[in-house]
């Protein structure tokens, strides 16, 4: 991940990037924290830092009633712990573009100067957080303009003496509720203003809000102009005139003296005085977007005021901007897990809806339990307000890899029809399958493997653990394979791929590919589940070079001695003995669970058919990881699944839902499938299911299963069949 710019939100988002396990780099023009502007803090901005331990770092943050501080402690706070979490900072750094990624190279960036190390590094996340000025190109901005507003902000050196201690602090007022303040400053001084805050931190702050003819009268602007933008030059504004205005207007809110008020100074070693237009206001129209250069993405996402501009009366700056760093953390995490680009960008819009509403007031209060997730901070979150069709242009994809359409509930489906078009070309768009076969059968020769056109020599797994051995030998024990056992093969196959090169296989995939064995002798041919664990394969390896010490093993030879393993139709020993075991246990049930639990056992029993296209059946697992080798055989594989007495050990599948190990005395087997209980749930309310009051629906498009309560899943069958009031009772009974 690279950030642009080291300000608060920019560190914050630095922070929790580097928590989630990413590499991240901040890059910041500047060298050094020199923003001396306060912040108006909220309430769960304070609890965030404290559980960051700012506490620790600066002892006096959030002391008492004290909900602000200034920019530049703030950052200091927020850097020291990026820096103790590993971030990287580049300071005096500057970046210009991003330079798309090639076929042997990722994304890169373009930055000044050119021979700093950084303009090597590759990334897959670019993010601007560098302000107003948001120098990442892609992202278009809404102008909200309003009445002529000016406003002067000023710092002056805190002495600490016992003087300044007993100043007291103006947390905003407004000519609305104390006209006769600013009454008695306009006949005192000539200054007309319609607010003014002070607040006392590292430097005495004064923000206040000015009327131009004011302005004028005081000769701060020379010349009267209608457009915004020349009213406020650098050359129209008499800038010691400037100093004087604030210093008067800072001397009669406090009741002090001018001795006390010296400016402090900016970085360009002038006195911390400025004034600025808030006119108009700048918002994103879009907070993310996606970009995809020769099969790889980039994620890129606008955080703090690059994002959101904020209004400065309100208070509303550093609330925000946590919020948008929040929301594009939850949302990088599921970049990271591969998900699909467009469903991504559909849920970051529609939270950024949110977050220009958001107020203290509307979001939950409850600060200890705030996380990435916005369903944690949001009150009213819809994750699906805004539709595929509406983000499209959000992902930027040349090569048309691939394209998504909409079912009616607004689901994302997603086809690979370029690809499905000819069996020639692969899921890498336009590398031929006869390539990645051709590369295959030349880094597993070694290991005397057939490959062909066919599903023969990739039923065991052998070929794909082949070539993992061949590029990486300590990640798999390859002698230790058995031809026998399959499944074994695939699951260690999995846990590789997953835990050790991060490639991502889809459990529609996994279980298509265990089912090979049953498949093989009703067709021969390449199917798409062995091409897309190729290609994973291919685009892993393909531009690696062979290790020189890789000494390929002998070719694994059948060896009869070994039983061979078999998969009955029936449920195992172990398996009725557990249900047994959990019936005995349960001797307070009632007699209709008893008996609901003798149906269930007698169905599986008779069930014998597996459906090809789902998963794999429990029982067959719950059989093949409970069948014992003959002694003597010794094993050394990934998880520990073999022991040296040469029996195997139940190993783990993964949910269909949240893809998560599950313990075999923690399945839920259900459609064939097996889930936690507490993802057993309704897709549309979340409600929690129940064997009895569920209904399961296959998407005819994608074949994906989804789990539905009685409610939702009778709305649809009602309407097909409304014109029959009795086939609505005997349903309504029926479910």
């Amino acid at each position: 991940v690279c950030i642009i710019g080291a300000g608060p939100c920019g560190l914050r988002l630095a922070i929790e990037c580097a928590l989630l396990g990413a590499r991240c780099i901040v890059v910041e023009k500047r060298d050094r924290f020199s923003r001396h502007n306060v912040l108006h803090l909220w309430r769960y901005v304070i609890t965030d830092l404290k559980n960051l331990g700012a506490k620790f770092f600066y002892g006096k943050f959030a002391f008492g009633s004290i909900e602000h501080i200034s920019i530049r402690q703030l950052q200091c706070i927020l850097l020291k712990i990026a820096l103790l979490l590993g971030v990287e900072i580049c300071y005096n750094v500057t970046f210009e573009d991003f330079i798309d990624a090639t076929p042997t190279s990722g994304w890169r960036g373009l930055f000044l100067p050119s021979t700093h190390w950084i303009n090597t590094y590759e990334f897959n996340a670019l993010i601007g957080a560098d302000g107003r000025r948001n120098s990442l190109q892609g992202f278009h901005r809404k102008e909200f303009r309003g009445k002529l507003a000016i406003g002067v902000t000023a710092n002056f050196v805190h002495h600490h003496t016992r003087e300044e201690q007993l100043i007291e602090e103006i947390s905003g007022v407004a000519r609305l509720y104390n006209p006769q303040f600013f009454q008695e400053l306009k006949q005192q001084t000539s200054i007309d203003l319609e607010n003014i805050a002070y607040y006392k931190n590292d430097t005495h702050y004064f923000v206040m809000t000015a009327k131009k003819q004011s302005l004028l009268e005081k000769d701060v602007i020379k010349n009267d102009y209608p457009d915004a933008i020349r009213l406020l030059a650098r050359e129209n504004v008499n800038f010691e005139a400037l100093c004087n205005f604030a210093c008067e207007a800072a001397q009669f809110a406090t009741k002090t003296t001018a001795s006390i008020f010296e400016f402090a100074e900016n970085h360009y070693g002038l006195p911390d005085v400025q004034m600025f237009d808030f006119t108009s206001l700048f918002h994103a129209v879009n907070a993310s977007r996606i970009v995809e250069r020769n099969g790889k993405r980039l994620f890129m996402a606008l955080v703090g005021d690059s994002l959101l501009e904020p209004f400065w009366p309100l208070g509303t700056g550093i609330g925000h901007g946590f919020l948008a760093t929040l929301d594009t953390a939850w949302v990088l995490q599921k970049f990271a897990k591969n998900e699909s680009p467009l469903k991504i960008l559909a849920e970051r819009e529609s939270i950024y809806l949110l977050l220009s509403q958001s107020t203290p007031e509307n979001t939950k209060s409850n600060y200890q339990l705030y996380t990435i997730n916005p369903a944690s901070r949001y009150q009213h979150l819809n994750s699906k307000r805004c539709t595929i069709e509406e983000i499209r242009h959000l992902y930027d994809n040349n090569n048309n890899v691939e394209y998504s359409i909409v079912d009616n509930n607004n689901n994302l489906v997603t086809n690979h029809v370029q690809q499905h078009q000819s069996d020639k070309h692969s899921k890498t768009g336009g590398i031929s399958n006869e390539k990645i076969l051709n590369w295959c059968q030349m880094i597993t020769e070694p290991y005397g493997l057939q490959i062909k056109n066919d599903t023969q020599a990739f039923n065991n797994g052998l070929a794909f653990c082949a070539i993992i051995h061949r590029f990486r030998p300590e990640l798999i024990d390859y002698k230790s394979l058995q031809p026998e056992r399959s499944i074994s093969n695939f699951q260690i196959l999995f846990d590789i791929l997953r835990e050790k090169l991060h490639i991502q296989i889809e459990r529609q995939i996994q279980n298509q590919l265990l089912l090979l064995p049953k498949n093989s002798s009703s067709d021969n041919s390449i199917n798409d589940s062995i091409m897309v664990l190729l290609t994973h394969l291919y685009t892993h390896f393909h531009l690696t070079t062979l290790p020189p010490s890789s000494t390929p093993p002998e070719p694994i030879k059948y060896n009869l001695s070994i039983r061979r393993s078999s998969t009955p139709l029936t449920p195992s020993t172990n398996e009725v003995v557990l249900k047994r075991s959990e019936s005995v246990t349960d001797n307070e049930g009632s007699a209709e669970k008893r008996r609901s639990m003798k149906e269930s056992e007698l169905n599986t029993m008779t069930k014998k058919k597996v459906d090809d296209n789902n998963s794999v059946k429990v029982s067959e697992l719950i059989a093949h990881y409970t069948t014992t080798s003959p002694i003597g055989v010794k094993c050394n594989v990934n998880n520990n699944a073999y022991h040296s007495n040469g029996s195997v050990t139940a190993q783990p599948t993964f949910c269909f839902y949240c893809k998560d190990r599950v313990p075999i005395q923690e399945w839920f087997p259900i459609e064939n499938v097996v889930l936690h209980v507490r993802c057993f749930r309704c897709e549309t309310c979340q409600l929690q299911l129940r064997k009895t009051n569920y209904q399961c629906i296959t998407d005819p498009i994608s074949g994906k299963l989804s789990f539905h309560c009685r409610y939702h899943n009778l709305n649809d069958k009602l309407n097909r069949a409304k014109d029959n009031h009795v086939v609505r009772i005997l349903m309504f009974f029926y479910l």
